[in-house]
């Protein structure tokens, strides 16, 4: 938001001047002048009673045809010509809400050699998947994926456009939603819809973790939201003939672009994402960091994830990337092992989906078992030594 000066209407009464808490708003010429330290709180535009000040947000709110829109839209993201799992989640997630507004799901894939993978998506329920298959997009490039996608969206006009919470879709969210003038909520936890409005509902952590915001986006469209990976899941895919898929031409050719990607170089792999692991080992702070070591060990036997609560990362136990729950990772595993935490229901968001938790912790009345599927009710530094022997004994008869 930018806060403009009409000085047509301003008679320099210096209402806003006193009411800026910043001291951003100086006189000219017994005009109002906005400088560059100004915050865009809005305050001024309270104060002013005149209507002389007004934030750009209102000059360009004009009349949309709402009608025009219509659709769920999809951005299907790709690493080496692999559809990653947050795309199919939200596939499966925009069926449900596509029968809801009685209206169909699309998909757009932009890649390389990418036919097969256009196909999967139609199995898993994409009604259309737009697709442009170059070699100017076989790597992700903010500046021609911006473009291509800006420009499929102002065609087929969808009410809704879905991405995951990657950091692909962090960085290609905000500038699409710029270049359209809509809004866009980003690091969902839940989406869903007002059927009578057409809304897209979409829920994220709000002031560190401690409410929950549900925010819309009433006037423009489409609606975005990027969407953390592991919230939904995906259903199991069905050969489907039903689907189209639309080849579209790249609106850019690859001479106009300033950056050029000249070789890819990986770093090994040494670990799965958090967010796919089938096993997670999670910490809390009050295991200590000498209790991380003995998730660590066993995280190792187990062959499998080590996450963390919010206040263990906070008391620098284990990085922020290990962090688990609301302002951190969602996670669905087949089992996940929770110990020395509390249950906090910051942490709970982010990993109730698991298949099957076991808690570890001395305190009975700890939240976290009301969601256990089994609860240990002991000192986490007597169950977990006894637990990694019992585990290498396994492994020991398995070989």
């Amino acid at each position: 938001m930018v806060i403009l000066v009409n000085e047509n209407t301003c008679i320099g009464c210096e209402l806003c001047v006193k009411a800026c808490p910043y001291g951003a708003i100086e006189m000219w010429n017994k005009k109002a002048r906005i400088r560059d330290n100004c915050t865009e709180c809005g305050i001024c535009l309270e104060a002013c009673n005149l209507g002389a000040l007004q934030s750009d947000i209102e000059r360009i709110i004009e009349e949309v045809d709402l009608s025009q829109y219509n659709g769920i839209m999809v951005f299907a993201e790709q690493r080496d010509g692999q559809i990653i799992d947050v795309s199919y989640q939200l596939i499966t997630k925009s069926r449900k809400l596509a029968k809801k507004l009685e209206t169909s799901v699309s998909a757009v894939l932009l890649g390389y050699k990418i036919k097969e993978a256009a196909g999967k998506l139609i199995d898993y329920g994409a009604d259309k998947v737009y697709v442009i298959d170059d070699d100017m997009f076989q790597n992700y490039l903010t500046s021609p994926y911006t473009t291509a996608i800006v420009n499929i969206i102002q065609i087929y006009k969808p009410e809704i456009f879905l991405m995951g919470a990657t950091r692909i879709g962090r960085d290609l969210g905000p500038r699409i939603a710029k270049r359209l003038n809509t809004g866009l909520t980003a690091d969902c936890t839940a989406i869903d819809v007002d059927r009578k409005d057409r809304t897209l509902l979409q829920t994220r952590p709000a002031f560190g973790g401690n409410i929950m915001a549900t925010i819309i986006t009433p006037n423009r469209r489409p609606a975005m939201a990027t969407v953390r990976p592991g919230i939904f899941k995906s259903k199991k895919p069905k050969l489907s003939k039903n689907g189209e898929i639309i080849p579209i031409s790249a609106p850019i050719s690859s001479d106009s672009l300033k950056t050029k990607i000249i070789s890819v170089i990986k770093e090994p792999k040494t670990c799965m994402v958090l967010e796919d692991a089938e096993v997670i080992v999670s910490g809390g702070r009050g295991i200590g960091e000498k209790g991380f070591e003995l998730v660590h060990k066993l995280a190792e036997v187990l062959g499998c994830m080590v996450g963390a609560s919010r206040a263990a990362v906070e008391a620098g136990f284990i990085t922020p990337d290990h962090q688990v729950g609301q302002t951190g990772k969602t996670v669905c595993p087949k089992l996940y092992i929770a110990c020395g935490i509390s249950g906090a229901i910051q942490h709970r968001v982010g990993m109730m989906k698991s298949d099957f938790v076991i808690a570890i912790n001395k305190d009975p009345d700890a939240p976290i078992f009301n969601i256990a599927d089994i609860g240990i009710v002991a000192d986490f530094f007597d169950v977990v030594p006894l637990l990694i022997d019992e585990l290498k004994k396994i492994r020991e008869c398995k070989a």
